[in-house]
């Protein structure tokens, strides 16, 4: 090998090595360039493949693109929460849960509320071909407390029927009347009633109610068991 000094030096001063075989015998000669870093002749490099994409500067920062969506657009209800594969419960959406709301997919409604349906959640419901079934049960406070106990069966009837899902269940809060469908719902698939108590506390929180637990302790589902819980991971 040896250096060829007639061959042209690199734009930035570095040099190439060149290493030349006598074409001897059919041999060709053989080129082999090392070409010294250079941060300026980098920058150069950018500056000619970007103007060939007809873009700016790459050796500049770039912006952060830009999100299709805004995130901050999906908000969801108060107390939103999965209870089972396509079953959910919240609070009451509002217009501000819409957005959120509509990636659910949802079939089905449950409200437990006895007043009208507020008329933007009823448009709502009809933009996206969600059925609405409503069980009113009055919000009363302690010890002023009265669960139907038909209702909640009525209720259940429709969360079982998977013909119903993806499905939420809601309240005005997501709290009592809410906590007390899921948790005889959680009877059902055959949870301990502790676990039961600690879910229902975990959205009740400081307004936990003793005579929602007692409710769901002595709730008879054994009428409901001949209903098959095909949707649930808790399935035996």
């Amino acid at each position: 090998m040896k250096l060829d000094h007639n061959f042209p030096a690199t734009s930035n001063g570095g040099e190439r090595e060149v290493e030349v075989e006598e074409e001897e015998q059919g041999f060709k000669t053989i080129e082999v360039a090392s070409v010294t870093d250079n941060p300026h002749n980098r920058h150069r490099q950018l500056d000619h493949i970007n103007n060939c994409c007809g873009g700016g500067d790459l050796s500049s920062e770039s912006p952060a693109p830009s999100p299709a969506v805004d995130e901050l657009s999906f908000i969801p209800p108060l107390n939103f929460a999965m209870v089972d594969n396509g079953i959910f419960r919240s609070g009451f959406p509002d217009s501000a849960n819409f957005s959120f709301v509509e990636t659910l997919g949802l079939r089905s409604i449950i409200c437990l509320c006895p007043e009208p349906y507020p008329e933007a959640n009823t448009e709502f419901l009809k933009a996206n071909g969600i059925r609405l079934f409503q069980f009113g049960i009055e919000g009363y406070k302690e010890p002023f407390v009265n669960i139907p106990e038909d209702t909640i069966r009525e209720a259940l009837q429709v969360v079982l029927d998977v013909k119903n899902h993806p499905l939420l269940i809601h309240c005005k809060r997501g709290k009592h009347r809410t906590g007390c469908v899921v948790g005889c719902l959680r009877k059902l698939q055959k949870w301990c009633l502790s676990s039961i108590f600690d879910e229902y506390q975990r959205f009740a929180a400081a307004k936990a109610r003793v005579s929602d637990q007692r409710f769901m302790e002595l709730f008879d589902v054994s009428t409901l068991k001949h209903i098959p819980l095909s949707f649930s991971c808790s399935r035996r």
